[in-house]
């Protein structure tokens, strides 16, 4: 089997990723970046079953993939999905003095990231996942 190109092109489109989630986090490196996006996707890991996060990890590029679940301890407590405010805050406090998280995070992600996966399988995964859980990866935040 040939390497598949999703693996081949993966540092290229990471590269991409980047370049948009820092114009549009307003960040002024990739340092920065890397911390909010890691953030954003922590927190969202933190409320799935391990389950259910493996299938969205699924539906990621490789890159953001591994940092989704990078330094995972799959026995941690579940934390329940609340107000879009508790949960930015979260974000916020992540790493707290080597993060510049502006207060939409999670919905600035959300808006990138669905330009850089494949959007048919992001929205099939996310549709089997409960109703917060597809209101966190919706730019709007509803």
């Amino acid at each position: 089997m040939p390497m598949p190109q999703e693996y081949f092109a993966a540092s290229r489109d990471f590269d991409a990723f980047m370049a948009d989630a820092k114009a549009a986090l307003g960040h002024g490196s990739h340092h920065q970046t890397y911390t909010t996006v890691q953030a954003v996707l922590t927190v969202f890991r933190r409320r799935l079953s391990v389950g259910d996060a493996l299938r969205f990890a699924d539906a990621l590029p490789p890159v953001l993939r591994a940092i989704f679940v990078s330094d995972w301890d799959a026995g941690q407590a579940r934390r329940p999905f609340g107000p879009r405010e508790v949960m930015e805050a979260e974000v916020r406090a992540f790493r707290e003095h080597h993060n510049f998280a502006p207060p939409d995070a999670i919905s600035t992600v959300a808006a990138v990231l669905r330009k850089h996966v494949d959007i048919r399988d992001f929205e099939r995964v996310l549709a089997t996942l409960p109703d917060e859980a597809r209101a966190y990866w919706n730019p709007e935040g509803e």
